[in-house]
């Protein structure tokens, strides 16, 4: 059986102590559970690298998302694989509700308000970012506007959602809207995000299946191409990091350098980054058409094992 250490942590729920009973005779450990199938209900959940408040920020859930659970302590910390990028962390119990009822809908504006009402007059619960997904009860008109009325029993603007199997058809597009959002290690909505978040959250709204760093993104993200000029929706890749291009000369991506999502011309770019990491490493395209589908609810698989040495910058 494989030592712990061989797996990738991020993608497989094993530690000493405890681990994912699907890794049962591949992976030594005290212990092997069934997970419990829970969703997130708060709107942004924080999915940290340790079971404190203070740790890394690895990425962030979403309302809606299907999480597998396999510990809680009475620390109120849970131990959870979130279900459609497998990516493994901790999250606080609080942000955990039933996995009953799925999704129906989700969100397609950049935000969007929770009403105790059918009427944006009333003070707004919060909002919800988005890519979070949500399950709608019935319909109600008020005036002009049409409300979702969501199984919580709140409201949202109608028109800010829509069925999970519409996609966007251009995820650059989505990629774009980000553009001014400020940078945020581990973020993935318009109140904050790094750089393979935003690729991440672009992809899913158009469907696509994306992991969540920049290193599995390079790995297996579309396909590799060389010696082309650059198009529309080609991804760079660094040690690190990664930007999509906007155009044949323009790269859009959120960085540390200037803490927020920007487009700039690529030649500044690569000059600028290639004296932290050199050049570029890889370009990689997707081909919608052919891209493998993102789904609200899949099975995940295991054990993954990488020999990658992952380091986040955010050039």
């Amino acid at each position: 059986m494989s030592a712990a250490g061989e797996f990738d942590r991020r993608l497989n729920a094993v530690r000493p102590d405890l681990a994912d009973e699907r890794l049962k005779g591949q992976v030594s450990a005290d212990r092997f559970v069934q997970a419990e199938r829970r969703r997130i209900r708060s709107a942004i959940a924080p999915l940290r690298r340790e079971p404190r408040p203070d740790a890394p920020l690895d990425t962030e859930a979403l309302a809606g998302d299907l999480i597998h659970v396999f510990e809680e302590t009475s620390e109120g910390w849970a131990w959870v694989q979130r279900a459609e990028d497998g990516y493994v962390g901790y999250v606080s119990s609080d942000e955990l509700g039933a996995a009953d009822p799925a999704p129906t809908h989700r969100v397609f504006a950049s935000a969007t308000f929770l009403f105790p009402g059918p009427d944006i007059k009333l003070p707004p619960l919060g909002s919800v970012p988005l890519g979070a997904t949500v399950a709608v009860a019935g319909e109600e008109e008020r005036g002009s506007v049409r409300f979702a009325r969501l199984d919580t029993g709140s409201f949202m603007v109608a028109r800010h959602l829509a069925p999970l199997d519409v996609v966007a058809p251009d995820w650059v597009s989505v990629a774009e809207s980000f553009i001014g959002t400020p940078y945020l290690w581990g973020g993935t909505t318009r109140f904050g995000i790094d750089c393979s978040g935003l690729i991440q959250i672009a992809c899913r709204m158009a469907g696509i299946a994306c992991l969540r760093d920049s290193d599995m993104q390079e790995a297996g993200l579309g396909t590799a191409v060389e010696g082309e000029a650059y198009q529309r929706g080609d991804l760079l890749f660094w040690p690190g990091h990664v930007g999509v291009m906007v155009d044949a000369g323009r790269l859009l991506h959120a960085n540390g350098h200037h803490m927020m999502t920007i487009v700039e011309p690529v030649e500044q770019a690569v000059a600028r980054i290639a004296n932290v990491a050199g050049p570029v490493r890889t370009v990689r395209r997707i081909d919608v058409a052919t891209a493998e589908r993102s789904v609200s609810d899949p099975v995940i698989e295991g054990p993954v094992i990488s020999s990658a040495s992952w380091t986040g910058v955010g050039y």
